[in-house]
């Protein structure tokens, strides 16, 4: 079964990252937003691990580490740091606290779940590949290494972890926050694949597809949405009518969604 983890964490940015990432590799995280929070959570839910912020309001890490290796029924969960400090001796202050390691910030995507998985027993791992598994020694990464997918996204934090996945297999990433940043994109850089979000904030992914199945020199590039937004199958009848290949829902596994793009360019170089 996999781990279930405790996240305490004042700031929405960095906790929407981290559920996302540690869901997406088959994870189980529960929240906190304060170290009170925190610390009861700890005590009534079982965790295999435990992730906690270092500065926050009220009780900062440094008291949630103590209070928690003070306590018989938690004193034995793994406690991880997450901590923008960087001056000499904080890392010996953050270990002396009672935390087994640390990740700094801000999170890299990329590393975060790898970084976290050190603390987490064998038996708990999720049971998915990172994504750079499927490029050491695979022929299939190495041929779609050159490969060119544009990101179309209003939040940072979608785009980001869509970095993560796809650059690690070989992929070149290029990133739009918007329908008209979109398009200049997809004609300057004339992409293999291209991911769309649908709900943004100036324009929708309906009608950034309408745009690009218009022009002649794009509107043979497949095409994916992904949303946590349009959930239901008339959204999705939707999309597809308009000419996307795919409609997927976050949060989407990472393989997954390799796979899924994977075969839109196997179908277009055929």
């Amino acid at each position: 079964m996999a781990a279930r983890i405790l996240l305490i964490e004042d700031n929405a940015t960095n906790l929407e990252l981290m559920v996302y990432l540690l869901q997406a590799f088959g994870y189980s995280p529960i929240c906190a937003r304060d170290g009170e929070a925190g610390l009861a959570m700890a005590r009534s839910e079982n965790l295999s691990l435990i992730i906690s912020d270092i500065q926050m309001p009220t009780i900062d890490g440094f008291e949630v580490a103590r209070r928690l290796k003070s306590d018989s029924s938690t004193n034995s969960i793994p406690l991880i740091a997450v901590t923008a400090l960087a001056m000499v001796g904080d890392r010996d202050r953050i270990l002396a606290a009672g935390f087994d390691g640390y990740v700094t910030k801000p999170i890299a995507p990329e590393d975060f779940v790898s970084q976290v998985e050190r603390f987490i027993k064998q038996d708990e791992k999720g049971s998915r590949r990172s994504p750079e598994t499927l490029v050491d020694g695979s022929e299939e990464a190495s041929a779609e290494r050159r490969l060119r997918i544009l990101v179309v996204d209003d939040r940072a934090i979608n785009r980001e972890l869509a970095r993560s996945i796809l650059q690690p297999s070989g992929y070149e990433v290029i990133a739009a926050s918007g329908i008209s940043e979109g398009l200049q994109r997809a004609k300057e850089y004339l992409p293999d694949l291209i991911l769309s979000d649908v709900c943004m904030a100036f324009g929708s992914g309906y009608d950034f597809i309408q745009l690009i199945k218009e022009d002649l020199d794009l509107k043979d590039i497949p095409f994916i949405f992904i949303t946590s937004t349009m959930v239901n199958e008339t959204d999705k009848v939707r999309g597809l009518n308009l000419g996307a290949d795919r409609f997927l829902f976050r949060p989407t596994e990472p393989l997954t969604l390799l796979a899924e793009i994977r075969n839109c360019l196997e179908g277009r170089h055929k």
